[in-house]
């Protein structure tokens, strides 16, 4: 009845129990028994100099000897109340995510800001304790800002490597963050809050590169260029009305976008891992001081959503094809036979063998990077296609596509307008290759058109 007791403790109080938990079981794990290795392996092993794998060498002699004599030198984990034994090198290093998901810092001091705040408020945490990992947070970010900040793998991701740091700055009341909160509630709201500032920063880039475009269409007012279909000569149309084409396709891009963070505005906080807390929370308070529109209304929905991901990626996808064929007309008009546009040196290459070349490769990498931004869409639907609700690891995946994808979108739009205030319009070229093609065949045939009525 002891032990059973003891393990219902253990249960309920896992981290209280942990340690000692882990000591008294040490004595209870029968060693691994040797295996003796065969002929034949070992005459293979000295034909093709079998080697151990690279973790076993990294921890042989001194090493290995260090972790036999101190098995607890690993830091504790958050969730290893009930665990008897660290996880693997091999393990950590392949779960681990601070190596990218640093990149949320700043939304995570933000959230567990508005969480304090609130816990406070609730009378779930005293004011002094509030204050203290306020203060503890703001200056945690000032050191990741300056780079003063040390990121630990062993402390897996960002969320952890911030509550720890915290911890080790203030003691106790750091522990008392993570009241009614879990990892899953809380990573969603930071990759949230990500994602809405990452939208903000899109779309000026967008209306930049529309300005650059009507800039070039004011510059060459009145030219008359060829118009294409299926990349035959069709009819000839003002070159403004032409850009202007693409202003109207980039300015449907910001209208995505902004649909986009409008469905995604939604705070989870207080979802905690799937079911919500029994604990008073004020999920109204936590959603207005982060800025969301209001709390997300079903937990599961909550930590398992990643629409506004797919979402946010399919509208990088369109931008990033919009982008492509800009860049793939420019490309061609830039070349030999269409000769329609010369690009500045200043957004030009040249060849190490032809000195003749004078090659356009931003707008050429233009085209070449929409690949990424429409793999990094493919990514996230083939992640999310087979995952039944609510929260899986394999969510861990979804943070990499999606900083790729906004790195990405942000040159090719900087680039494009970069671009596009560097090129000139070769008139006189222009002109001569207007009169081939009969583009005026479709105006004539309006014209007899018309002329026929005015007789009849």
């Amino acid at each position: 009845m002891e032990s059973a007791a003891a393990a219902a403790a253990a249960r309920a109080f896992p981290p209280f129990f942990a340690e000692s938990a882990r000591s008294s079981s040490q004595s209870r794990i029968p060693s691994r028994p040797k295996l003796s290795r065969s002929p034949l392996l070992s005459s293979l092993s000295r034909k093709i100099g079998l080697r151990a794998p690279p973790t076993a060498v990294a921890m042989s002699g001194a090493a290995a000897a260090a972790a036999d004599e101190n098995p607890s030198s690993k830091e504790a984990k958050l969730w290893g109340g009930r665990f008897e034994e660290s996880v693997t090198e091999t393990v950590e290093r392949f779960t681990e995510s601070i190596s990218f998901d640093k990149e949320l810092y700043r939304q995570d001091i933000r959230g567990s800001k508005a969480h304090a705040s609130m816990l406070a408020k609730q009378g779930l945490m005293d004011d002094s304790d509030r204050d203290k990992i306020l203060e503890g947070l703001s200056e945690i970010e000032r050191l990741i800002e300056n780079g003063e900040f040390k990121w630990r793998a062993d402390r897996e991701d960002v969320h952890m490597n911030i509550e720890a740091a915290l911890t080790d700055m203030i003691g106790e009341p750091a522990k008392k963050l993570h009241t009614a909160r879990s990892r899953n509630d809380q990573v969603q709201t930071d990759f949230r809050l990500w994602c809405r500032d990452a939208i903000d920063r899109i779309i000026p880039y967008i209306a930049h590169l529309q300005v650059a475009l009507v800039t070039l269409a004011l510059k060459n007012e009145g030219l008359i260029v060829p118009g294409y279909t299926h990349m035959q000569r069709a009819q000839p149309v003002l070159l403004q009305h032409h850009l202007l084409a693409y202003v109207e396709q980039l300015e449907r891009d910001i209208g995505r976008l902004v649909d986009c963070r409008a469905r995604l505005n939604f705070c989870p906080l207080g979802a905690c891992a799937l079911a919500g807390t029994g604990l008073p929370i004020d999920r109204f308070m936590t959603a207005d001081k982060l800025g969301f529109s209001a709390p997300m209304r079903n937990s599961i929905d909550a930590v398992s959503d990643r629409d506004f991901v797919m979402e946010f990626l399919s509208a990088n996808s369109i931008i990033a094809v919009h982008l492509s064929r800009l860049g793939e007309e420019w490309v061609l008009w830039a070349s030999e036979e269409f000769g329609f546009i010369t690009p500045s040196d200043s957004v030009s290459t040249g060849s190490s063998i032809m000195p003749q070349k004078k090659n356009p490769d931003p707008m050429e990498l233009v085209r070449g990077k929409s690949a990424r931004v429409i793999g990094d869409l493919v990514t996230l639907l083939t992640l999310c296609k087979g995952l039944p609700p609510s929260y899986n690891r394999d969510l861990q995946e979804d943070k990499e596509p999606v900083f790729d994808s906004v790195k990405t979108i942000v040159g090719m739009l900087e680039v494009s307008a970069e671009f596009a205030h560097n090129i000139t319009y070769n008139k006189e070229r222009i002109y001569r290759a207007l009169p081939a093609g009969h583009l005026d065949a479709t105006t004539l045939a309006d014209y007899l058109v018309k002329k026929v009525i005015s007789i009849a």
